[in-house]
């Protein structure tokens, strides 16, 4: 999940549980294209990693088929980045190459990424059964949980499939109605922007 980033000082790689990887390899016929937030514990195993200090997920190249992504959930000050940058990725890969793009993240409706990046943007969400994902620490299931709800967001155009492979994972909500929908004053994707 953080690509070797040392996020708020902290050094342990935040893995994403089997059971999460094999439905979306299951999903996407067997194999994930690209993991932009890999490190050397994920049990990912995507075509291609990104892992730092080699390859910044952010800089590079999205453009793959598939796009599997567990991004820092905190802020990296080293390089000014935090899940806002993440978000936006995703959305704009989407937009920009037709990637089908998976984002494993924090609820946080009430967040100007949500608004941006994902009402109005994304496809899909499959808000996860467990109460506290237990994500792999370097490697191993501590047994310990996160302390947030957390959801698998979809942007691609087979929410049919999205919707039968994840859920006996989760509530899986098909959220295409809300495309060019206004929130508030604005209307949801114009040009977003990442660093």
């Amino acid at each position: 999940m953080t690509a070797g980033r040392h996020v708020n000082s902290l050094s342990q790689s935040w893995c994403t549980p089997h059971k999460y990887v094999n439905a979306i390899k299951r999903f996407w016929n067997g194999h994930i294209d690209l993991d932009p937030c890999s490190n050397e514990y994920s049990v990912v195993k995507a075509e291609v990693e990104y892992r730092l200090p080699e390859h910044d997920g952010l800089r590079e190249s999205w453009n793959y088929p598939t796009v599997y992504v567990n991004p820092p959930y905190g802020s990296d000050r080293e390089r000014g980045t935090t899940i806002k940058d993440w978000m936006a990725k995703c959305a704009n890969t989407h937009r920009e190459y037709g990637s089908e793009v998976i984002a494993l993240v924090p609820v946080a409706t009430n967040t100007s990424h949500w608004k941006k990046c994902v009402f109005g943007v994304a496809d899909a969400i499959c808000f996860l059964y467990d109460t506290r994902l237990r994500f792999l620490e370097n490697g191993y299931d501590t047994g310990k949980g996160a302390p947030m709800a957390c959801c698998m967001i979809y942007w691609g155009d087979n929410v049919e499939g999205f919707q039968e492979h994840f859920l006996q994972y989760g509530a899986v909500v098909d959220i295409r109605g809300l495309k060019d929908v206004p929130i508030g004053s604005e209307v949801l994707i114009p040009a977003l922007e990442f660093a």
